[in-house]
């Protein structure tokens, strides 16, 4: 368990809740934050909620350690943005050579905003879902824009945050198994039944990995991870929480 306290980036996906997971297991105290932006999948904030709800339920190791939730209303990122996350447009390629499902600068405000909440309440560990191994391209989930963000973080709030990314270098399927490893059949069970990760916000088929339309970019690659997971069952076990 390590000293201190920690503040979870969660939308209520399949990555955030891992990552809750994840911090619950290494921190004392963990509270969450989620963005309302305007975002076409809106229903992955009610997704949060019952996440949320399921975790106090069923996990009493994590229970008592799990505080607030703070959401914070960020509308004016969605009515700045011009992407299929915001806007009702069918998910292409831009000549950016990015997916159309990128909102430019959500990643930098998500932690900026999570910063300022953090420093009121002596949250100084910021804890997010973002991960250059198996992901769309977006360049505001790398490695090195986020270790840059830290660093521009501490400066300006005048106060060392760190920024923890446990999904950075592990693939889909790397993230099934550390949700397992993390909280056994029972959080796997939560990731594929509460949350939601959908870009079209289809919540009324359920397939083995999940809710979703099984044809936008965020459910084939939650999907391809889990039948790959599955598939890997087979095989030794690797150990992905330290």
């Amino acid at each position: 368990m390590r000293a201190g306290h920690a503040l979870v980036l969660f939308s209520g996906g399949q990555d955030s809740t891992t990552c809750l997971a994840w911090a619950l297991t290494h921190f004392a105290q963990v509270e969450t934050i989620g963005f309302d932006y305007g975002q076409r999948h809106q229903v992955e904030l009610t997704a949060r909620t019952e996440v949320l709800a399921a975790v106090r339920e069923r996990f009493p190791q994590w229970a008592g350690r799990l505080g607030e939730d703070h959401m914070v209303d960020l509308a004016v990122l969605g009515q700045i943005s011009d992407t299929a996350l915001t806007r009702d447009t069918a998910i292409q390629m831009t000549q950016a050579g990015l997916p159309n499902t990128f909102v430019p600068g959500r990643n930098l405000l998500f932690f900026q905003l999570a910063a300022a909440v953090g420093y009121r309440r002596g949250l100084h560990t910021l804890v997010g879902g973002m991960c250059e191994t198996d992901f769309s391209g977006y360049p505001d989930c790398r490695d090195d824009t986020l270790k840059a963000l830290q660093v521009a973080v501490s400066l300006g709030m005048g106060q060392r945050f760190t920024f923890e990314t446990p999904l950075m270098w592990i693939d889909k399927a790397d993230t099934w198994e550390l949700a397992r490893q993390l909280g056994g059949d029972a959080l796997v069970d939560v990731i594929v039944r509460q949350s939601h990760t959908c870009y079209h916000g289809v919540r009324d088929t359920l397939h083995a990995w999940g809710h979703g339309c099984g044809e936008c970019p965020a459910c084939a690659l939650r999907s391809a991870g889990h039948a790959q997971w599955v598939k890997a069952q087979a095989q030794p076990a690797r150990d992905l929480a330290p």
